[in-house]
């Protein structure tokens, strides 16, 4: 860990190489990499939007004109440098900003010093095809200034920020509202995601009845889908936890504290629903498994006793054969015709011929009635 943090702040410490006459100045640099992943920017004074600046820099210098406002700075999938450049701007702590350039980060709620750091999974619902999309959102607050950074197309936080903007009274009270009108929007998308898995489990349940041969495979990859989810939403009440015991939100009204027990309610309300999805998919693979097991020893029973039915009709077959094989050799026999054969003049023969075939017949299928053969 300390070596992975000294190799970060070497990068931070790297210098700059002078610009050429073909190459621009490294702030003008910086500055056109900023307006290519700023999404939003507002300067906010009581609630209101005075400024709209596009780099890091204008941020700051809005911010040093007017004293008592506060900046809301929105990055889509900013590039390495460009996090680096504003976390230096902001004094965020380089752990903190390698964390939003590596992303894939659990839900988790942090403080670096003058600056609180928030990861959050969002979900959404895809109805065409049945699949749950995850994006991931990271948000970094200050006294004056609040960064919020998406590595997915969602979710829009266009909304959010025009909501507020449509009421000041609520946006003048600075960057613990942004954080968390944030992390209500979050929570709140998820009820379509778990309404949207829920229906699929009922359609499995259903389609577990037919016999598809795909239903296992869906119900692997909805299990995989519900256990992703479940690690989105169980952080959330350890987050709700950390906020209101974090200074920013220590000196919160107590309409704030209620908005923040609500989305702790709905977050506790979510992760019991995606536990019983949870054990209402392993009951429904549960149940699948013995159907499948049913089915396949119902396939070995029908089996089994067509190949009965095969050695019963073979073991009548070759009764039968030996039913008539004596008489044929009887008759065979006879039928050679050769002048030395015994009998050939005996006027007894051909009755004791017929005789002696009908007896060794009768005997034979006497015997093999008797063994069950036919």
């Amino acid at each position: 860990m300390a070596e992975r943090t000294d190799r970060f702040l070497r990068t931070l410490r790297r210098k700059p190489t002078p610009p050429t006459p073909d190459q621009p100045a490294p702030v003008e640099a910086e500055s056109r990499r900023d307006t290519s992943s700023i999404v939003d920017a507002g300067i906010y004074v009581d609630g209101v939007r005075v400024a709209t600046p596009s780099t890091v820099e204008e941020v700051q210098q809005n911010l040093r004109d007017f004293p008592t406002s506060f900046a809301w700075i929105g990055l889509y999938r900013p590039r390495n440098a460009e996090m680096i450049h504003l976390g230096k701007e902001f004094g965020v702590n380089p752990l903190a900003v390698e964390d939003t350039i590596v992303a894939h980060q659990r839900p988790k709620f942090e403080r670096y010093g003058d600056v609180a750091f928030l990861v959050l999974r969002a979900a959404t619902y895809i109805d065409r095809t049945e699949v749950v999309d995850f994006g991931e959102v990271h948000a970094f607050m200050g006294d004056r200034f609040v960064v919020t950074v998406r590595h997915s197309e969602t979710p829009d936080l266009t909304p959010v920020r025009r909501e507020l903007e449509t009421t000041p009274d609520e946006l003048r009270q600075g960057p613990p509202v942004v954080m968390l009108r944030l992390l209500d929007r979050i929570v709140d998308d998820y009820v379509p995601v778990v309404a949207g898995i829920e229906n699929d489990i009922d359609e499995i349940e259903t389609q577990v009845f037919t016999g598809s041969v795909r239903v296992s495979k869906r119900i692997y990859q909805l299990s995989r889908e519900v256990i992703d989810f479940q690690r989105a939403v169980r952080p959330l009440r350890a987050i709700t936890d950390a906020i209101r015991a974090d200074r920013i939100f220590t000196g919160a009204s107590e309409r704030r504290r209620q908005e923040l027990r609500d989305i702790e309610d709905h977050a506790i309300s979510i992760n019991e629903r995606v536990e019983t999805m949870r054990e209402a998919l392993k009951g429904t693979l549960d149940l699948n498994i013995s159907l499948q097991a049913q089915r396949q020893n119902e396939e070995v029973a029908h089996m089994t006793a067509a190949s009965l039915k095969q050695a019963e009709d073979s073991r009548k077959i070759a009764g039968w054969a030996g039913v008539f094989f004596v008489p044929s050799l009887v008759t065979g026999t006879y039928g050679m015709n050769f002048h030395n054969m015994p009998e050939l003049s005996w006027p007894w023969g051909y009755p004791f011929a017929l005789a002696l075939m009908v007896g060794t017949g009768l005997a034979m299928y006497l015997i093999f009635k008797w063994r069950d053969w036919l």
